[in-house]
């Protein structure tokens, strides 16, 4: 319960924030990569790898990854789809498959896999749509709501009570 409470409290921290909406766009769409892919593989472990090492969030990005879970699951049957085209239908393909299959390390991608081929490729193209989407989005969210719940009265009497006071002293800074 307490790693979701603090998940959100990173959400509205970063919403909230002064800065660009660049650090939140990419621990969205990595958590986009994460969830929309199946979730043991070596493309995946690279992504969580880059979200540790670089500069994004990582309770942001498990955020992500939590809100696109659902739709995961219900493109499943258009990632089957997608990935069954590429694999099996396109015979002009099966060479560069073959050779995949045969390179040492891209086996472990598993993308052999019609979901997991699938996802991949839906979640490269979606990128950097949703990217950019998430932009205006946290834009837009800060014009409109974000100062319109900095302007309310339950925001101002939150942030000026003591007990917010002692928290703000004894959060830790992320």
């Amino acid at each position: 319960m307490l790693t979701l409470v603090k998940l959100v409290q990173s959400l509205v921290k970063a919403l909230h924030s002064e800065g660009t909406p660049g650090p939140a766009r990419r621990r969205h769409c990595s958590g986009l990569v994460l969830r929309l892919t199946p979730l043991v593989s070596l493309h995946n472990a690279v992504v969580f790898a880059a979200v540790v090492l670089l500069n994004v969030s990582f309770p942001g990005a498990m955020l992500g990854w939590a809100l696109f879970v659902p739709v995961g699951f219900l493109l499943d049957p258009l990632f089957d789809a997608i990935g069954r085209r590429l694999l099996l239908d396109t015979p002009a393909l099966t060479p560069l498959w073959t050779t995949l299959y045969n390179t040492p390390v891209v086996p472990l991608t598993n993308f052999n896999n019609t979901v997991t081929l699938g996802s991949l490729v839906f979640s490269v193209v979606v990128f950097l749509p949703l990217f950019i989407a998430t932009r205006w989005a946290v834009t837009r969210y800060r014009a409109t709501i974000g100062e319109r719940v900095r302007q309310s009265q339950w925001y101002r009497a939150v942030t000026a009570s003591k007990l917010y006071n002692v928290y703000r002293l004894f959060r830790p800074e992320a």
